[in-house]
């Protein structure tokens, strides 16, 4: 009986593991899954491995499940940007802000991309900012080190505005404090991460 509990519980760790769409310890943690798309290739599973090259212009985002009807806000943050870029592996790892866009609503229309079992139902956005999309570029790292690159996607609310100055520093963006200036009260509706090296 001992044995069976204690699977069934590994069994259900293991499932909420499986079923995160953000990296283990990073808050706040999201299972339901943001489909980022760049060119033909999707993140199919969390952590999908990517290259600088493919990820030099901004992605295509949506939903594979239902179309989303509200107005949103994405960013795309660094979790591994080394504090001491002569020797990264001596300090520690800071964020940095790679896109924060607005305005994001469903385009209307879907695409179709490999390893995804369902059309994606897009978002699109007029705007480029108040922080425009800027591609992973990691250091080249000995040992090779991959970093963790985070999609959140926030519901706005109606009249909802953020200027680049409540932004604040992209290197060193800390999650926490713009949401708290911007009043996004809810905790992001989609996630999903990436890996990009040098």
């Amino acid at each position: 009986m001992i044995f069976s509990t204690a699977s069934a519980l590994a069994a259900a760790l293991f499932a909420g593991f499986v079923s995160a769409q953000t990296p283990a310890g990073f808050t706040p943690a999201v299972e339901a899954k943001l489909e980022v798309i760049y060119g033909t290739k999707a993140t199919v599973e969390p952590g999908t491995r990517f290259t600088k090259a493919e990820t030099a212009r901004q992605p295509t985002i949506g939903t594979g499940d239902v179309a989303l009807n509200g107005t949103y806000v994405w960013l795309l943050i660094d979790l591994d940007v080394p504090s001491n870029f002569q020797n990264p592996s001596s300090g520690p790892r800071r964020t940095n802000l790679h896109a924060l866009i607005t305005g994001f609503k469903s385009s209307g229309q879907t695409v179709s991309v490999a390893g995804v079992a369902s059309p994606v139902y897009t978002l699109a956005s007029s705007s480029t900012g108040p922080v425009t999309y800027v591609g992973p570029s990691p250091p080249a790292e000995n040992p090779p080190y991959a970093h963790k690159y985070v999609s959140l996607l926030y519901e706005t609310p109606a009249g909802f505005t953020v200027t680049r100055q409540q932004v604040g520093q992209t290197f060193g963006f800390n999650l926490t404090t713009f949401v708290d200036v911007v009043g996004l009260k809810e905790a992001p509706v989609r996630a999903s991460y990436l890996s990009v090296a040098a």
